[in-house]
């Protein structure tokens, strides 16, 4: 029987977490059979709350008349659980996600419950089909993944997995069907990367790293030589607040993003002009955040709904352009 070092009761939450992955001493815990066949709608808390926008005490308000007043989208992507970190990729008509059944569960039961992790929800251009879960990890072992990003055939996304310590960054290939082949695509410690948006040589990511605002500011990247290079404080965009959760349009002269504005995340765009990123405009307020745009320039974004100060859920939702 593998002997385990004890987690303290001052280790809490994600460092618990780290620290039994790292030292292999989750897999006790797998997650059985039953739990990895349960769908999105069976792991809900018998408590669970379904919101909708009559319910709703602070709901998302629109700033920009280009688009329609924002909505939830339908049941085969929103359930009474937790959506969040919707991602549309540029050229596929797919709509990637990160799903938990229960806000209240830390991550370190998340990733016993079978369910949480990353979904994919196909499109027809008119509406999202069934939503099906990604599986980014080897069988008997324990991973929690999310913030993902698709470019092509390659998925970038976060990862806290047995046999690592820390949080890192992983690759997946698409191939015959499906997502397979993920393997270790770290960047240098010293950028601090978190949630990243790359397109051509460029990598947005938000960093609460030196040299910035304080909290979290966008920073890029630059493709040199084949490697990620030269971090840079994107100051036209960065402010006293906390930004991050970038998000670049296919034609590179957009920048959108997620800013905390009174209190809660709020949605704002950035153009770029003469070769440079103008002052952002703010698009969407009230618990809006980490947008994302399909081909036709409709907003996705995720909204959490808080009554009384505390979150009961998060569903996707979509403001569509006039």
């Amino acid at each position: 029987m593998k002997r385990c070092p004890a987690v303290k009761a001052a280790v809490s939450g994600m460092s618990a977490l780290l620290l039994l992955l790292s030292t292999g001493c989750g897999e006790s815990t797998e997650p059985s059979k039953e739990d990895r066949s349960r769908t999105r709608l069976e792991s809900l808390p018998d408590d669970a709350v379904k919101m909708s926008p009559a319910d709703d005490p602070y709901p998302p308000i629109l700033h920009a008349a280009e688009w329609n007043p924002p909505v939830p989208l339908d049941s085969t992507v929103n359930t009474a659980g937790a959506e969040d970190s919707p991602f549309i990729p540029a050229d596929r008509n797919e709509l990637y996600f990160f799903f938990t059944p229960d806000v209240r569960i830390p991550a370190e039961k998340q990733i016993l419950d079978g369910v949480t992790g990353i979904y994919l929800s196909p499109s027809d251009g008119n509406g999202f089909g069934e939503a099906k879960r990604i599986w980014l990890q080897d069988p008997g072992k324990l991973a929690l993944d999310g913030a993902e990003f698709i470019q092509g055939n390659d998925m970038w996304f976060a990862s806290a997995r047995e046999g690592y310590t820390g949080i890192h960054w992983f690759r997946a290939v698409y191939a015959n069907g499906a997502w397979n082949d993920w393997m270790l695509a770290d960047f240098d410690p010293a950028f601090e990367v978190g949630e990243l948006h790359m397109h051509g040589d460029a990598l947005y990511y938000h960093s609460a790293r030196s040299g910035g605002n304080g909290q979290f500011d966008i920073w890029m990247l630059e493709r040199i030589d084949g490697e990620w290079r030269n971090p840079q404080n994107v100051a036209a965009v960065n402010s006293s607040e906390q930004e991050g959760w970038p998000y670049i349009t296919p034609d590179g002269e957009e920048l959108w993003f997620t800013r905390f504005v009174n209190g809660s995340p709020a949605v704002l765009r950035s153009v770029k002009a003469d070769g440079g990123w103008q002052p952002p405009e703010l698009i969407l307020t009230q618990f809006a955040g980490e947008p994302t745009l399909n081909s036709r320039g409709d907003i996705f974004f995720v909204h959490h709904y808080y009554v009384d100060g505390r979150m009961i859920e998060a569903d996707i939702y979509v403001s569509r352009k006039r």
